[in-house]
């Protein structure tokens, strides 16, 4: 199968998970990109079954509205039974880097205060140690240099995210994102909260200390679903 096809029978998976596990009348979190595309379609056919959805980016929410989903804001509800979301990479654990469709903080924050947080990637994303893919970091844009300094005496090297026209890519909230190369992370728990910790830096996109509950990984041999909750 191609990599299109792959998210599309995890993005299916999902969505037969969230129909079999979570109740009627519940509002869902929703992730970015291409893979969570695909969620969102698959979940399409069974809208009726939910209120709607919380959103992690402005595409997510322009996407479940051509569905006809209604899409609540964070701040009106009270419980997020699931998120559904993919990943630049996944490691053993269930610790993910994300970002790489710029949306990592809202992304964090919807998973923040979901209940049950599933992955849904390709067995290409699942890797031994975190790093392969660069770390995106979005960044306060004054706080850009400086931060760019601490991320190479990490022993990383910063890149700004640009468009295709050369200028500095801004995420939803307003801030610049740069993507580090070159990392082998692995104690991404401790570099998340370190890097977090930095004045300026708005998140990093290690989720590890708020990792995936479950991963549902599609290979050519069909869809694995992965528990990582007895590993905390």
């Amino acid at each position: 199968m191609t990599q299109d096809e792959l998210k599309r029978l995890v993005g299916q998976a999902a969505a037969d998970y969230v129909n079999a596990n979570v109740p009627e009348g519940t509002v869902i979190g929703v992730g970015t990109g291409s893979t969570a595309n695909c969620f969102i379609d698959a979940i399409a056919a069974h809208k009726h079954r939910y209120r709607g959805a919380v959103s992690s980016s402005v595409a997510t929410t322009a996407r479940l509205a051509q569905h006809g989903i209604k899409v609540f804001d964070l701040n009106e509800i009270e419980s997020l039974p699931v998120y559904v979301d993919g990943a630049d990479e996944i490691d053993p654990k269930g610790a993910m880097i994300k970002g790489g469709g710029g949306a990592l903080t809202r992304e964090k924050i919807v998973a923040s205060v979901s209940e049950v947080f599933v992955c849904i990637a390709d067995a290409s994303k699942r890797v031994p140690v975190l790093g392969g893919f660069a770390l995106p970091v979005e960044v306060v844009p004054m706080a850009r240099t400086a931060i760019g300094r601490r991320l190479t005496a990490l022993g990383g090297v910063p890149v700004l995210r640009v468009t295709q026209d050369g200028a500095p890519y801004i995420t939803d909230n307003g801030n610049e994102i740069l993507d580090v190369k070159h990392l082998t992370i692995h104690d991404p728990r401790a570099l998340e909260a370190e890097i977090n910790a930095w004045p300026g830096v708005v998140t990093v996109g290690l989720f590890a200390g708020r990792g995936a509950d479950f991963c549902l990984l599609g290979s050519e041999a069909g869809v694995e679903t992965i528990d990582y909750r007895s590993d905390r």
